[in-house]
């Protein structure tokens, strides 16, 4: 059973696919999916995390900020109605939660763990090996190819200092054990060539 129906997965398919989406794609939902499945079992409301993955890159465009909460507002229309309200919010906050990859301050002990791993599953990529991580470097790059050369070296360099600032990349002792040592040393190689 999937909050996700058939209608609604191929709508968000194609906005997945659009031309200029070359790292935020129909394979990073692909990926998060797979990565939810292998954790299933640590998941309280793995349906709700499901849609979460689904909705949270639907609206995308680089030279706007409100992406994210454009995504959930997507999420609340298009699953209004099929979700009670409670989960329906806290889906939606999950999916505002990309903006900052901070943790949502749910009063659920479970929600908060739930989200916890959704947002570090989004993470991952930070700690893929060297070259897959610089494959998704390139293709955001080419996402956000109107931007200057400088001006996206000086800020790429920002919001991935900003990572290596917090005590952890990564929220959940699942992710931080497994990735959060390669993911500092691949953020620190980043920052070096944008340098």
């Amino acid at each position: 059973m999937t909050l996700i129906d058939k209608a609604t997965r191929a709508k968000l398919s194609a906005l997945y696919r659009a031309p200029d989406r070359h790292y935020h794609g129909l394979s990073h939902i692909e990926a998060l999916l797979a990565l939810c499945d292998r954790h299933r079992a640590a998941l309280k409301d793995a349906e709700a995390v499901e849609a979460a993955i689904w909705f949270h890159d639907a609206i995308y465009d680089s030279t706007r900020k409100d992406n994210e909460l454009k995504s959930a507002e997507l999420a609340i229309t298009q699953l209004s109605g099929k979700v009670e309200p409670e989960r329906l919010h806290r889906i939606a906050n999950m999916i505002e939660a990309t903006a900052t990859h901070q943790v949502p301050d749910f009063a659920d002990e479970a929600a908060r763990r739930d989200a916890a791993l959704f947002l570090d599953m989004d993470l991952s990529i930070l700690g893929a090996p060297a070259a897959e991580f610089d494959a998704y470097e390139q293709a955001v790059r080419l996402e956000y190819g109107w931007v200057e050369e400088q001006a996206w070296r000086a800020g790429r360099a920002a919001v991935l200092k900003k990572f290596l600032t917090r005590p952890h990349i990564f929220h959940t002792e699942i992710f931080r054990g497994s990735l959060e040592q390669q993911a500092r040393e691949n953020i620190a190689r980043s920052i070096a060539r944008l340098a």
